[in-house]
């Protein structure tokens, strides 16, 4: 069963908790690059293992942050919620706020998409990393 989607208020208050299995690689350029387990769909995942090609479901992606996409991911600390990143990137960038949460939502939304993050309610408890797309990360 699908959870129902969000209120704006109550996924503004959601925690971004990085994927542990994320690798961080800060660059010279002051950039970071990302290395992550590629997100298979689970009947994906379910073929490749009846196929025997394990090496297939562990494959890492990687993604490079520009300066921007740096400055939310270290704002990405596992204790801020979406809506104090959105005002912090916001002073530190000088922008309106509106246009911040444009920017961070949009961004936030495409690393959980790769499974990169996933979102933690604050009245729920964080045991295991759980990607809140619904997809599975092959282990």
């Amino acid at each position: 069963m699908k959870p129902s989607p969000l209120s704006r208020t109550d996924a503004l208050c959601c925690i971004p908790i990085r994927n542990p299995l994320v690798l961080e690689n800060r660059l010279d350029s002051g950039e970071i690059l990302l290395s992550y387990p590629e997100t298979l769909r689970p009947w994906f995942a379910g073929i490749l293992r009846r196929m025997k090609k394990e090496s297939e479901l562990r494959r890492m992606r990687k993604l490079q942050l520009d300066i921007l996409g740096t400055g939310v991911w270290d704002l990405v600390d596992n204790k801020s919620t979406v809506m104090e990143i959105i005002d912090s990137f916001a002073g530190l960038h000088q922008l309106y706020r509106k246009e911040s949460e444009v920017s961070v939502i949009q961004f936030l939304r495409e690393l959980g998409r790769r499974g990169i993050i996933g979102m933690k309610q604050i009245n729920e408890s964080v045991d295991s990393f759980q990607i809140s797309a619904g997809r599975s990360t092959a282990q």
